[in-house]
């Protein structure tokens, strides 16, 4: 099985300013398809070769064939959460849960913020909902990914690798996360629900 850059469900213009054109251009079009072509490379004659994404994620061992399928499923994951006609606030299903557990869209921001700032080094932030679902907010470093803990569904991820903002806001994270909640796919996130 060959694993493919996906297309985007937008233009790569159409995010602009809060993604710029030239960090699709590098984040989408190299990093992302970098670990796409590491991938294909290292399952051919292996027994990930046959295997989907999520199968090769659950099996791989750390490293190599698991650090490039599981940065393959995360930058996916994140990059098709987006859209230029983002309502800017959750839909009614997403944002009762969001008021249940963290009392307020405006203190589930802050707080989903304050972990994405502080998530040291390279990383994700994520939006889980959970086996009581319940809604948390989760960091993961460097490949690891919300696949790899069985009891948590993924609902939203925010990368936050340098490469993901150093173009347009060099090395302030909190001003690309201000940027994030401008694009969001809420439509997508309530029908995931």
């Amino acid at each position: 099985m060959t694993h493919n850059l996906p297309k985007l469900p937008y233009e790569i213009n159409e995010l602009t300013p809060y993604i710029s054109v030239e960090t699709f251009e590098y984040h989408y079009g190299k990093h992302h398809k970098a670990y796409i072509d590491n991938l294909n490379n290292l399952i051919i004659w292996t027994e990930f070769e046959n295997l989907s994404l999520e199968e090769i994620i659950k099996k791989a061992p750390a490293w190599g064939v698991f650090n490039n399928a599981a940065q393959v499923w995360n930058h996916t994951f994140y990059f098709s959460w987006f859209t230029p006609n983002s309502t800017k606030i959750p839909m009614k299903k997403t944002l009762e849960l969001i008021n249940r557990d963290f009392g307020s869209f405006e203190n589930f921001k802050e707080l989903f913020n304050k972990s994405a700032t502080s998530n040291f080094g390279s990383g994700w932030t994520w939006l889980v909902l959970n086996k009581e679902w319940k809604l948390e907010i989760i960091n993961t470093s460097n490949a690891w990914n919300i696949l790899t803990m069985e009891d948590k569904k993924a609902l939203l991820t925010c990368d936050v690798w340098e490469h993901a903002y150093y173009i347009d806001t060099r090395n302030s994270r909190p001003k690309y996360l201000e940027n994030f909640w401008n694009i969001i796919d809420w439509e997508k996130i309530e029908s995931f629900l």
